[in-house]
């Protein structure tokens, strides 16, 4: 298992690298995809980079940006790659910093091992279910893997701030959102509402910086793989709103229930 985070995390940093040489060009090459989303260059810069590296482990890869792959061909894999090459691609576009490289490891339709790299501020968090959770500082022109793995700092941190702080998306705020926030008022009295893009906010829960993130609008298994893994192994809960059952990937349909995730410092 050490292996394949390894080389989950090599993959997420080359893919950094690939993303930001394209972010300083300001050379985008903005393209709308299906389903009226963006793609940039980096977007396919950063999948190239992170395939080279996954596909020489026996184990197969869904990703946003790869070829669709029907549900007769994956409902046999217990073990896959779920990656999104730029997770924020509009964020990206913004120039705003809020984009992330995520790669998660499922086996048997849970998150074991998630990985999100943040390229313009160097975060990296990581983690697996025998480790926990993890957040290091990455220097991209010298990085030693293994030194990462043994300096990161073990999440959720100690937060001095105790104000009930709830993070939800820049990009994708609902009406149930804000009927959650109010209720979360009603409850908790003063509330700090934070908006972030991507998987930040999924990695602001894990790192108990915000207390929940509650998601009432339309997100894919690529958009939540790694975050969900993170969070899980650092002890938060996930509540799937239309079942209450566990989270699960590799689904028929790949698009995601409504969810909640809580802070382990809320149990």
């Amino acid at each position: 298992m050490k292996q394949l985070l390894n080389t989950a995390i090599t993959a997420a940093l080359e893919a950094g690298k690939a993303i930001l040489e394209i972010y300083h060009s300001g050379e985008f090459d903005i393209e709308t995809k299906g389903d009226n989303s963006p793609l940039t260059r980096a977007d396919t810069a950063s999948h190239k980079v992170i395939m080279s590296f996954l596909t020489k482990i026996d184990i197969p890869v869904l990703s946003e940006e790869g070829k669709a792959i029907s549900y007769e061909v994956r409902k046999d894999w217990n073990q896959l790659w779920i990656v999104d090459p730029i997770d924020g691609t509009k964020e990206f576009i913004k120039r705003n910093g809020e984009f992330t490289v995520n790669i998660a490891l499922i086996e048997n339709q849970k998150p074991l091992i998630g990985v999100i790299f943040v390229p313009v501020t160097g975060d990296l968090y990581f983690s697996s279910e025998e480790m926990g959770t993890f957040k290091a500082t990455v220097d991209l022109e010298n990085y030693d893997v293994e030194t990462l793995l043994l300096k990161g700092n073990k999440l959720p941190l100690e937060r001095e701030d105790k104000t009930f702080t709830i993070v939800a998306s820049r990009s994708h705020m609902s009406p149930e959102t804000e009927t959650y926030v109010q209720e979360m008022r009603d409850i908790h009295g003063e509330v700090n509402l934070i908006s972030k893009g991507s998987s930040l906010k999924l990695c602001m829960v894990a790192e108990g910086t915000a207390n929940c993130y509650p998601r009432f609008a339309p997100t894919m298994e690529w958009d939540v793989a790694a975050g969900m893994a993170i969070c899980l192994n650092s002890k938060c809960s996930i509540f799937d709103c239309d079942t209450k059952n566990n989270f699960i990937f590799n689904k028929e349909k790949l698009i995601n229930p409504f969810f909640v995730v809580l802070s382990n410092k809320l149990k």
